[in-house]
């Protein structure tokens, strides 16, 4: 999948006269992409579209239009587009209430190294967490995390297959374990070529 490059974005106002339509068109594409692991993590899968509405949105937010700051946006989030031979998603640690939230980050420390695609009866994929930049620390996990599922050949081609595919988290304060319907399967695929 191709990174994005500066032309390939639009202009803070062009941006603003299109944002209704493309924010609805992107978040319509955000629910194929969106997997619930239990009930308190969320993994939301990435791609060129949903980064580039990333971009698009911390532009407008910080009201970056200069060449050297679109540039740093595109550098922060280009890593996070698949490049065909992996499946990239934004982990969420959910609980509302702010003071159990707290308790639970300290709970789950480490979680993020243990979530894992499962594909058929491959060997399970398990995730590469925060690869920029260390979100936890020695006592407690952060609320979001950036993954990669580095997938070999066999396991895109059983991706492709139609074979049984899950996701899983086995953490001692946190089990469980989604499959993922055709819907979503289907629209991944696409991002492994």
């Amino acid at each position: 999948m191709p990174k994005l490059e500066p032309g390939d974005l639009m202009t803070l106002e062009t941006y603003a006269r299109e944002r209704p339509a493309f924010r609805a068109r992107v978040l319509e594409h955000k629910q194929a992409r969106k997997v619930a692991l239990g009930a308190h993590l969320t993994l939301l899968f990435e791609d060129r579209l949903t980064i580039q509405y990333q971009v698009q949105e911390m532009l407008r937010i910080e009201r970056i239009f200069e060449a050297a700051g679109i540039r740093d946006e595109l550098d922060a989030y280009n890593p996070l587009i698949p490049d065909g031979a992996n499946l990239k998603a934004t982990l969420l640690i959910e609980y509302p209430d702010p003071d159990v939230r707290a308790k639970k980050l300290i709970e789950l420390h480490d979680i993020e190294h243990r979530i894992a695609l499962r594909i058929g009866e491959l060997a399970p994929v398990v995730a590469v967490a925060d690869e920029d930049m260390e979100r936890s620390n020695a006592q407690k996990t952060s609320a979001v995390h950036f993954l990669r599922f580095e997938l070999t050949p066999a396991h895109v081609a059983a991706f492709k297959s139609g074979k049984r595919i899950e996701m899983a988290v086995d953490h001692p304060a946190y089990q469980g374990a989604t499959a993922l319907d055709a819907i979503t399967c289907a629209a991944l695929a696409a991002d492994l070529d």
